[in-house]
């Protein structure tokens, strides 16, 4: 099929920019109320009646918009009809739920417009911080309007979100020159952050999911950034296997150093 202009995805972002706010303005209004919080699989995950209500506006205001393309949310029952669909909608309600529901701000409402397997166009909005990210294809990335840009490495130490015993893996030495930051709850978030350099790089464990990265994957692409697999590939969203192994979102410059430290939480 042949690829859609750009126009048309600007087209999309305009839509799931305006989604992605209404859907925050509805969880926001759950926010600091104790919603009813259910778990699934296998209680390990919460879910709150924030993110349901979140999740069926999106649904209904996107499916309605574009009849004509697939739907994956973590908050609706997979359906394997998407994989005919060369376009569909990447969406996670509430991204950060435990977050949410212990009444932390870091938690944001994530939809993303993949194509032919790769993120077009892509909305983070964070209401309780009163952060936006809108990225497309081709197109400039912006916060809260303004462009934002990694950052490089500015000072002796490189500032990482990692779990800690991804970071006891690494090599002693390399770690001497990394800084580990504050657990950050929403991964969507926290690759975002290193989109607008706030911090410069992330690990991220084995089983994230599509919802949690395909809107971040574009912000931080469009951001001088990249997120890949530890062998350094570029993901591949609305496969069958909607979770990935481990992976790496950096400033494209500091990627292969970093890369190189993965080898041994990949394999564990």
């Amino acid at each position: 099929m042949v690829a859609l202009a750009q126009t048309d995805w600007l087209a999309d972002l305009a839509l799931i920019g305006e989604a992605a706010r209404r859907a925050g303005e509805v969880a926001l209004s759950y926010f600091g109320q104790s919603p009813d919080v259910w778990f699934k699989n296998e209680g390990r995950s919460p879910v709150s009646a924030a993110d349901l209500a979140a999740n069926e506006m999106l649904e209904t205001m996107l499916r309605g918009a574009r009849p004509g393309y697939g739907w994956l949310s973590e908050e609706t029952d997979d359906d394997p009809a998407r994989l005919s669909h060369d376009t569909v909608f990447v969406v996670d309600p509430i991204d950060g739920t435990r977050a949410f529901i212990a009444g932390e701000r870091t938690w944001c409402v994530s939809v993303a417009v993949v194509h032919a397997g790769r993120p077009v166009a892509a909305a983070l909005y964070a209401p309780a911080l009163s952060e936006e990210y809108l990225a497309s294809t081709g197109g400039a990335v912006r916060k809260n309007g303004e462009p934002i840009e990694v950052a490089g490495r500015d000072g002796p130490r490189l500032r990482v979100a990692t779990p800690q015993d991804m970071l006891n893996t690494i090599d002693p030495m390399f770690r001497e020159g990394l800084e580990r930051v504050a657990h950050i709850p929403s991964l969507a978030y926290r690759i975002a952050m290193v989109a607008d350099g706030r911090i410069h790089a992330t690990f991220v464990k084995r089983n994230s999911h599509d919802w949690d990265l395909a809107a971040a994957d574009l912000i931080l692409e469009r951001a001088g950034g990249r997120l890949t697999d530890s062998a350094g590939s570029i993901l591949q969203y609305n496969r069958p296997e909607v979770r990935h192994e481990v992976l790496c979102a950096a400033a494209a410059p500091l990627l292969p150093s970093l890369l190189a430290q993965l080898a041994p939480a990949s394999r564990g």
